[in-house]
C-alpha cells in the first residue's frame, strides 16, 4: 500500500512538471511566435514603405505599427499573467483542485484553437487568444503547486523546480518555430496542443485531488479517481481549513521557518500593505519585472534592427534566446537553496547570540535581494549595448535574473510578513506590479516614435531605475541589523 502511494505521488509529481514545462508559460517565448507570426504575414498592412536612405538601400519597409502591434499584444498578455494571479488564487481557494483545472483547461483550449485556426486577416483575435493562453496557464502551475505538499521536507525543492520549469515552457514556442521552418504548419502544432486537453483532463480526475492537497500530509492521505473514502476527504478538507488560503502554503517555499509571523502575528493587513517595506518590495518586483517584459516584448524588433533586416540572422538570435529561456528550470532551485542555507545559518547564530530569529530568517533574503537586483542591472547594461554578439550575454543574465525574481517574491513574503497575510500580499503585489508593467508598450511606442528608434536616452532612464532597486535589500539589511541590536546589547 505505501508502494502504490508512493508511485502514485511521484506520477503526479512527474506529470504535473510535464504539464509546467510544456504548457503553463509558453507566453515567455513569444519572440519565437512573432518570428512565425511575421512569415505569415500577420498585421502586414500596417508596414509603410519607407522613403529613409537606409530603408531604401536594404529595401525594408517601415514596419513600426506592426511592431507596435505585436507589443501591445504581449503587453496584455503579459498584464493578465500577474493582474489574474488574485483572482485565479480565490477560484483555487473557493472552488478547489477540479474546477480550477477545468476552467484552466477551457481557456488554454480555446486559446490554441483560435490561434490554430486565425489567419493574417483575423490576427486580431490574438488579442484574445493570447490572454487565454496565459491565464489558463497560471491555473496550472497554481494548481501543480500543492503536489510538493505530498513530499514533506522535499517541499520546498519541489515548489521552486515547478517555478523554473513555468519559465522554461518559453522554449516550447522555440520547438513550434523550428518545426514550422521544417514545413509543419502553425495551424498543426496549435490544434497538437489543444487536442493535449484530453490529457490534461486525465490527469485532473486521475492525479490530482478535488479538494486541495494539505500540508502536513494525514495519514493514509488518498486522492484521484481510485479514492473512494469520504472520511479521507473530510480529513483533507478540516486540515485544509487550518489553513487561511492554500496558496500560502502553495506558493510559499516557507517550511519550518517561523519568518515574522511569531512577532508580527498580531499586525493587520493593512499596515502591511502601508508599510515602507512593502512599498520598496513593489518597486523592487515592479522595475526588475518591467524591463524583462519590454525586452521580452520587444526582442523580435531589437534582434532586427541590430541584424539590418537580416531574417536569418533574427531567426538564429531568436532559437538561442529561447534555448537559454529552457535552462531557467536548473537555475531556479538556487536561488531557494542560497536562502535555505543562510537562513539557516544565521538562525544558529541568532540562537547563540540571543537575538531576534526572525530578523535572523529575513536575513537571510538580503543576499539574495541584491544578487537579483545586480542580475538585473547586468542584464540592463548588457540589453542597452547595440552590438549583436552581445546578446549572447544578455541571454544568459536574462534568464538567471527572471528565475531568481519569482522565487525570491515569494520567498520574501513568507519571511517579512505575517504568515496568515501571504495569499492576499503576494496576490496584491503580483497586480499592483501588473498595472506597472503596461508602461512597456508607452515606453515601445516612445521609441519608434519621437525617439526614431533610438532607445538610448530610454536605455539610460531604466537602468537608472534599476540602479532604485538596491534601495530594497539595503533597507531590509538595515531593519535587521536594527532589530538585531536590541538584543544583543541586552
Amino acid at each position: 500500500m505505501p508502494s502504490q502511494g508512493l508511485s502514485l505521488h511521484v506520477a503526479t509529481l512527474l506529470t504535473g512538471l510535464l504539464e509546467c514545462l510544456g504548457f503553463a508559460g509558453v507566453l515567455f517565448g513569444w519572440a519565437s511566435l512573432v518570428f512565425v507570426f511575421k512569415t505569415e504575414h500577420y498585421f502586414e498592412d500596417l508596414c509603410e514603405p519607407s522613403t529613409g536612405l537606409m530603408s531604401n538601400a536594404t529595401g525594408h519597409d517601415d514596419c513600426k505599427a506592426q511592431d507596435e502591434r505585436f507589443s501591445l499584444i504581449f503587453t496584455l498578455a503579459s498584464f493578465m499573467n500577474n493582474f489574474m494571479t488574485l483572482p485565479t488564487g480565490y477560484i483555487f481557494d473557493r472552488f478547489k483542485t477540479t474546477v480550477a483545472r477545468l476552467i484552466a483547461i477551457f481557456l488554454y483550449t480555446s486559446g490554441t484553437l483560435i490561434i490554430a485556426f486565425i489567419s493574417a486577416a483575423s490576427a486580431s483575435l490574438l488579442f484574445l487568444a493570447m490572454p487565454m493562453l496565459t491565464v489558463g496557464g497560471v491555473l496550472f502551475l497554481i494548481t501543480n503547486l500543492q503536489i510538493g505538499n505530498l513530499f514533506g521536507k522535499h517541499r520546498s525543492t519541489i515548489i521552486t523546480l515547478y517555478n523554473g520549469a513555468y519559465d522554461s515552457s518559453s522554449a516550447v514556442f522555440l520547438v513550434i518555430k523550428l518545426l514550422y521552418e521544417q514545413g509543419i504548419s502553425l495551424r498543426a502544432s496549435f490544434i497538437f496542443l489543444s487536442l493535449c486537453g484530453a490529457w490534461h483532463a486525465g490527469r485532473t480526475f486521475l492525479l490530482m485531488p478535488r479538494g486541495h492537497i494539505p500540508y502536513p500530509l494525514p495519514p493514509s492521505y488518498s486522492y484521484g479517481l481510485c479514492s473512494g473514502d469520504r472520511a479521507v476527504e473530510k480529513e483533507q478538507r478540516a486540515e485544509s481549513r487550518k489553513l487561511d488560503l492554500p496558496s500560502k502554503e502553495l506558493l510559499s517555499p516557507k517550511e519550518e521557518t517561523p519568518g515574522a509571523a511569531g512577532l508580527e502575528e498580531r499586525r493587520s493587513f493593512r499596515s502591511c500593505v502601508f508599510s515602507r517595506r512593502f512599498a520598496w518590495h513593489l518597486v523592487w518586483l515592479s522595475v526588475i519585472q518591467l524591463w524583462h517584459y519590454l525586452f521580452i516584448g520587444t526582442l523580435n524588433s531589437l534582434l532586427t534592427n541590430l541584424a539590418g533586416g537580416d531574417r536569418a540572422l533574427v531567426s538564429s538570435y531568436t532559437n538561442a534566446f529561447a534555448i537559454t529561456q529552457f535552462f531557467g528550470v536548473l537555475c531556479a532551485p538556487w536561488n531557494g537553496l542560497l536562502m535555505d542555507r543562510l537562513r539557516q545559518k544565521y538562525q544558529k547564530e541568532s540562537r547563540k547570540t540571543g537575538s531576534s530569529a526572525s530578523a535572523a530568517a529575513l536575513s537571510s533574503a538580503v543576499p539574495s535581494l541584491t544578487l537579483t537586483s545586480l542580475l538585473c542591472v547586468g542584464f540592463a547594461l548588457c540589453a542597452s549595448v547595440p552590438v549583436l554578439p552581445l546578446q549572447y550575454a544578455t541571454f544568459i543574465l536574462q534568464v538567471i535574473s527572471r528565475s531568481f525574481l519569482y522565487g525570491g517574491n515569494a520567498a520574501f513574503l513568507t519571511l517579512a510578513f505575517p504568515a496568515e497575510h501571504f495569499g492576499k500580499l503576494y496576490g496584491l503585489v503580483m497586480t499592483l506590479s501588473a498595472i506597472v508593467s503596461l508602461l512597456q508598450f508607452p515606453i515601445f511606442t516612445l521609441i519608434k516614435g519621437p525617439l526614431q528608434n533610438n532607445p538610448f536616452y530610454v536605455n539610460v532612464m531604466l537602468v537608472l531605475s534599476s540602479l532604485l532597486t538596491f534601495v530594497h535589500p539595503f533597507l531590509v539589511y538595515r531593519e535587521c541589523r536594527q532589530e538585531a541590536t536590541p538584543a544583543t546589547t541586552a
